[in-house]
């Protein structure tokens, strides 16, 4: 399935039912504190963050999707979507880590740089620019359950 463009982006809210939706627990049950999300869903939601960042940031969507290491340009960008996936979706850090193809302590490095960078006013603009970006194109597909 080819990876939405820049305009499908921005209605993705409309394709996608929301994923806020609670499963289903067994009667008298008592549910686990880490609800397993579908797979496919975290990798979409995944795909769409970095399809947002690579328009965002013209870089390439797939050096951005490429294993192994890149340029310092190219980390940081995928870093940003790493946190902003993290913290605006509300998906894990594994969740991430499996839908960006990497491991969940690269996402939790990605996310502690983030924040220590974000005391820079014009890193922590751009970041703000990203969040309510991704927010304004992903709404209604909010992961936390």
């Amino acid at each position: 399935m080819p990876s939405p463009n820049a305009c499908q982006i921005l209605r993705i809210s409309t394709i996608a039912p929301p994923l806020s939706a609670t499963p289903p627990h067994d009667r008298g049950a008592r549910p686990s504190m880490a609800v397993a999300r579908p797979p496919e869903r975290v990798v979409f939601v995944c795909d769409c963050m970095i399809d947002i960042c690579s328009a965002l940031f013209n870089v390439s969507g797939r050096e951005l999707r490429a294993s192994g290491r890149a340029t310092t340009s190219v980390s940081r960008v995928r870093q940003i979507a790493m946190y902003v996936t993290h913290v605006i979706m509300g998906l894990s850090m594994s969740e991430v880590g499996r839908g960006f193809g990497r491991d969940r302590t690269t996402v939790l490095h990605a996310c502690h740089l983030v924040e220590d960078m974000r005391d820079d006013a014009d890193f922590d603009a751009i970041v703000a620019m990203t969040e309510r970006v991704a927010g304004a194109a992903l709404r209604g597909l909010e992961c936390r359950w």
